[in-house]
């Protein structure tokens, strides 16, 4: 009998380390909307959304800087780290579809070349049929007039930028208001989405 309950003891010992660091299991995802600094906020926004993260995806060589990321062909995206239980992937990407003119392959907005276009990475195939069905939405709701040119893509390695990019809107809302009132990124999704556009 006592070693019945010292093994159920040493059972108990050893499962609660498990259940004190189990904690909630979080799930990422990756969209490239052109400057990274306007696809910040309406992430950030969001309940159920734990982090943003500035950084470059997509390209092929290592270690990308501001520098030197579009030479190396990464482009600009946001890395969103999320609770499932709370904020889905469809609805991660009904706010993506309302921050980009998915019309555009060359670029968003005044930001031109191909390190600014549009593109959803996912991480698994669920995220893959995510997108793909929620672009076919897009595409079919007559809401554009030219084809939605958006790329689905498998993610690849993501580097975060530099830390003067996280959070800019935060730490320079003056020269990032003026930024994005003269890039017309918000002139144009008011046009699109008018009282949907939230």
């Amino acid at each position: 009998m006592f070693m019945n309950l010292l093994l159920k003891c040493a059972a108990l010992v050893m499962l609660v380390p498990a259940l004190l660091y189990a904690g909630p299991k979080y799930e990422k995802a990756v969209f490239a909307g052109g400057c990274f600094w306007c696809m910040e906020p309406p992430f950030e926004k969001l309940n159920g959304v734990i982090t943003v993260t500035s950084g470059y995806m997509g390209g092929k060589g290592a270690n990308p800087t501001y520098e030197d990321y579009a030479d190396k062909g990464h482009v600009e995206v946001v890395e969103i780290i999320y609770d499932p239980k709370i904020v889905g992937y469809s609805k991660l990407l009904d706010v993506f579809w309302r921050q980009i003119d998915p019309t555009d392959p060359d670029g968003q907005f005044v930001d031109r070349g191909p390190q600014y276009r549009s593109a959803v990475f996912y991480l698994d195939n669920t995220q893959k049929a995510l997108a793909e069905k929620s672009k076919a939405a897009l595409a079919g709701s007559g809401r554009f007039d030219k084809p939605i040119v958006t790329e689905i893509i498998k993610a690849s390695a993501f580097y975060k930028a530099e830390d003067y990019h996280q959070d800019y809107y935060k730490k320079n809302p003056i020269r990032y208001n003026y930024y994005r009132y003269r890039s017309g990124r918000d002139q144009f999704l008011d046009k699109i989405w008018g009282k949907d556009r939230k």
